[in-house]
């Protein structure tokens, strides 16, 4: 059984960006916390949003005896359709002002997640989401192993990403120790007289960690870099994959991009290519 209380706004945006990676999502509480997790179909992308428990003003985990056996599960993962999640935090910024707090409560024995939206004026919202139980998703990344560690602030990041048209569906990035270099990705059969190229480029100096061991060029989708607006300082990894993660005191995120291989960019393959075994399950 997991209950919690918490501030909602920040766990509805850890929502809306899981969101933009799939259409399902894992629901994963253990004993130091709650994790929500997601893969795209294709093996691409992977999400994790780990909320410690002292995030959450009350936090109630019980382990579940597994039948015929003495051990304890030690978690209940399960996997939700996120257009039944979406709905109950939608319009965070308008809902922030009038939701309270949030009551998640969970058990095995029912198959439902409930999410209750304490609201003012004592109005109670009240949504039961039936999961289907599932294998625990993880993913595989050595972070120890990237040569390329930038940190940067958030803001810093969206004005960057903002320059990118919504229409731009890769972008690659380029790091050498004297520059950061972000730039549109066009294939070579593309008629550049009727494109927007765009190129950015920034200077160690604009980072508040930079570490560049080896100069290094990747190809990532777009689509899921827009989500990392979670908190301050936000840490990319730059390697295959490449990685974006954002450290808290209270909550932990990780983004997972696979990345184009320079062969598939030489063939101008118009599907980017997953590392190999970038996740399990």
């Amino acid at each position: 059984v997991l209950q919690c209380f918490l501030s909602w706004a920040v766990f509805g945006r850890a929502i809306h960006a899981i969101a933009r990676i799939s259409d399902e999502f894992w629901f994963d509480p253990i004993e130091k916390g709650l994790a929500l997790r997601s893969v795209n179909s294709s093996r691409s992308a992977y999400a994790c949003v780990f909320f410690s428990s002292m995030f959450f003003q009350h936090y109630c985990w019980t382990a579940v005896s597994q039948p015929c056996q003495n051990e304890k599960q030690l978690s209940l993962p399960c996997k939700l359709i996120i257009k039944s999640v979406l709905p109950v935090f939608r319009c965070v910024n308008v809902l922030e002002r009038n939701v309270e707090k949030c009551s998640i409560s969970t058990s095995p024995s029912d198959h439902h997640i409930t999410f209750q939206l304490l609201c003012r004026h004592g109005v109670v919202k009240t949504y039961n989401l039936t999961f289907q139980e599932c294998d625990p998703l993880q993913a595989v990344f050595a972070k120890h192993m990237c040569p390329n560690i930038l940190k940067v602030h958030s803001r810093l990041l969206a004005d960057v990403m903002i320059h990118f048209p919504t229409s731009q569906e890769e972008i690659t990035l380029s790091v050498t120790p004297m520059k950061v270099c972000f730039k549109s990705y066009t294939e070579e059969d593309t008629d550049f007289s009727r494109t927007m190229l765009t190129e950015i480029q920034l200077s160690p100096e604009e980072f508040d960690y930079f570490q560049v061991g080896v100069d290094s060029e990747v190809t990532f989708c777009l689509k899921e870099l827009r989500v990392n607006s979670l908190c301050c300082l936000v840490s990319i990894l730059v390697f295959r994959p490449i990685a974006f993660s954002l450290e808290d005191l209270l909550l932990e995120a990780s983004f997972i991009l696979a990345t184009l291989c320079e062969a598939e960019k030489e063939a101008a393959s118009p599907e980017p290519a997953c590392c190999p075994r970038p996740w399990h399950r």
